[in-house]
C-alpha cells in the first residue's frame, strides 16, 4: 500500500496515481475546473487574474490546466502562453506543433533499434574436428 498525505488538506489516503490529492479534494478540484471552464466560456477574452478572482482558484492552478491541455485560450484572449522550446505563441500545452514534431522525430531516431554489426565469420576448414591426445 502506498500511503500519502493530501497536498491540499493533509489527510492520509491510499495513493494510486496522478496528483497527490485525496478523493474529496480531487472532486473539489474537478468542480473548480468545471467552474473555471464555464466562466471562460461565458466571458471570452478574460485574463488569468480575473478568472482566478471570480472563481476563487489559484492562478498557478489555471496555468497548470493550460499546460496540461485541459484548457485552451481563445484567439482574442488576454492570456498568453509561449512554447517552452522556441518561444512561439501557443494556445495550450507546453510546446508548439513544430517543436512537438521535432522532438518526436528526435526521440524516434534515438530509440530506433540499430542492427548490431555481424561478427566476422571464422574461416572454414575442410578438415574434420578431431580429438587430440597429449
Amino acid at each position: 500500500m502506498n500511503i500519502r498525505n493530501c497536498r491540499n488538506c493533509g489527510r492520509i489516503f491510499n495513493y494510486v496515481a496522478g496528483a497527490i490529492l485525496c478523493q474529496p479534494c480531487r472532486e473539489l478540484m474537478e468542480k473548480k475546473f468545471q467552474e473555471v471552464k464555464e466562466y471562460i466560456r461565458q466571458h471570452p477574452g478574460v485574463g488569468i487574474a480575473e478568472v482566478s478572482e471570480a472563481c476563487d482558484v489559484d492562478p498557478a492552478q489555471i496555468r497548470q490546466w493550460l499546460r496540461e491541455e485541459r484548457l485552451e485560450v481563445t484567439e482574442n484572449s488576454a492570456i498568453f502562453l509561449n512554447c517552452e522550446s522556441c518561444g512561439a505563441p501557443i494556445r495550450t500545452g507546453r510546446f508548439c506543433e513544430k517543436c512537438k514534431c521535432s522532438m518526436t522525430r528526435d526521440f524516434k531516431e534515438a530509440v530506433a533499434e540499430k542492427k548490431p554489426a555481424e561478427p566476422p565469420k571464422a574461416p572454414q576448414t575442410k578438415t574434420k574436428e578431431r580429438m587430440r591426445f597429449l
